[in-house]
């Protein structure tokens, strides 16, 4: 069975290679190391390894690995964001993945001036339209994106979104293109860039790599089965 360690160095072979088949550089695609339900010292043995960067969805977990390791790992918020949590989350996590209201945009916007930050995001679209999934609508987006842009400390850096379950990972694609379709007629509408694509999983990151994400986020492919 391979390591970890070997393990992470594969998906970033894999990384470098859908890229150079995008005709993209690898330097434009960053991968988050999905450790949530991990314990810290698998989380360790891909930091020794020169990962840097990881993703948590549970506060709760997260609050109590993140002071245990190295202050030089970086740190992203992947999951579902209740209200509640937010002045929670944001001293602890350079980027929030899932933001999927106005509402919940407003509440970053509001506590973010309180703490006197602007807090980085990304808005999470429901590109598949699936009722199990959070997110803006894509045309809902397109009626609300002004209005997020507009807020005074919230940083919209771009868009998120999660394809379908599905046994081929080629099944994504038409998914993760509708998102990339979607971003580069925004960004032309409104002058702003939106260049963070947040988009492919374990099972389908090397498509999306393909169709222009630049984050992807990888659990079990480098950490084993939960």
């Amino acid at each position: 069975m391979p390591s970890l360690t070997e393990n992470l160095e594969a998906v970033r072979e894999r990384i470098a290679s859908a890229a150079q088949r995008a005709g993209r550089k690898h330097g434009d695609v960053e991968l988050v190391a999905v450790s949530k339900t991990y314990p810290v010292e698998m989380i360790r043995e891909a930091a020794e390894a020169g990962q840097e960067l990881f993703g948590e969805s549970r506060i709760q977990e997260a609050l109590i690995k993140i002071p245990s390791l190295p202050s030089r790992l970086r740190w992203h918020f992947i999951g579902h964001l209740q209200s509640n949590k937010v002045r929670k989350v944001l001293p602890y996590f350079e980027l929030i993945h899932g933001v999927d209201s106005s509402s919940l945009a407003r509440d970053i916007d509001r506590i973010g001036g309180e703490m006197g930050i602007f807090p980085r995001v990304l808005l999470e679209v429901n590109v598949s339209g699936e009722g199990s999934k959070h997110g803006f609508a894509p045309e809902a987006l397109e009626r609300e994106l002004e209005g997020l842009l507009a807020m005074p400390r919230l940083q919209v850096e771009g868009f998120m979104t999660m394809a379908p379950l599905a046994a081929e990972a080629e099944a994504s694609r038409p998914y993760f293109a509708a998102l990339r379709e979607l971003r580069d007629r925004l960004s032309t509408a409104t002058g702003i860039p939106l260049s963070t694509l947040s988009m492919g999983m374990s099972g389908d990151y090397e498509v999306a790599v393909e169709e222009g994400a630049t984050l992807v986020r990888v659990g079990s492919a480098i950490f084993g089965n939960r």
